[in-house]
């Protein structure tokens, strides 16, 4: 039996106002995680001994690392979702351009791929640090508990 490899079609009868709540959401997703990178990189500095002793990473710079690259990421896809947006007059002029329209409708899907895999992978560095700093959390909270009993 022979599979054959499908797309998704339903992008063809997405309407403007659709694709327009779609940006205005990620747009506002987006600005939302370019705000928690600043806290994350205050939760780093907080704890920036605690987890160098706990050598989760190899060093500070990893976890560094992985937040600039989360964060430009971001950055660019904020920029791209501007863009994408102020194009959507395309679908919404009474000129008839279709090559143009099925254009921006394959860009509005390609981005709602994107995005998502984006989203995935943010939810992971996030769970990532926040479960880092509970494990540095209940430590403290180990080590104040037997310095109190010795």
């Amino acid at each position: 039996m022979k599979t054959t490899q499908t797309t998704t079609k339903y992008i063809e009868w997405i309407s403007a106002e659709d694709m327009h709540t779609d940006s205005l959401h990620w747009l506002s997703q987006l600005r939302f995680i370019k705000d928690e990178h600043h806290f994350f990189e205050h939760l780093i500095a907080t704890f920036s001994r605690e987890l160098q002793e706990l050598d989760i990473f190899s060093s500070d710079k990893e976890i560094i690392d992985a937040i600039t690259r989360s964060f430009r990421k971001t950055k660019q896809l904020i920029q791209i979702v501007v863009t994408h947006e102020k194009e959507l007059t395309i679908m919404l002029d009474a000129i008839d351009q279709p090559e143009d329209e099925k254009k921006y409708k394959e860009t509005h899907r390609q981005l709602t791929l994107e995005i998502a895999s984006f989203l995935k992978e943010y939810r992971s560095l996030k769970t990532q640090l926040f479960r880092i700093i509970k494990d540095i959390k209940k430590e403290d909270k180990l080590r104040s508990l037997f310095d109190k009993n010795h």
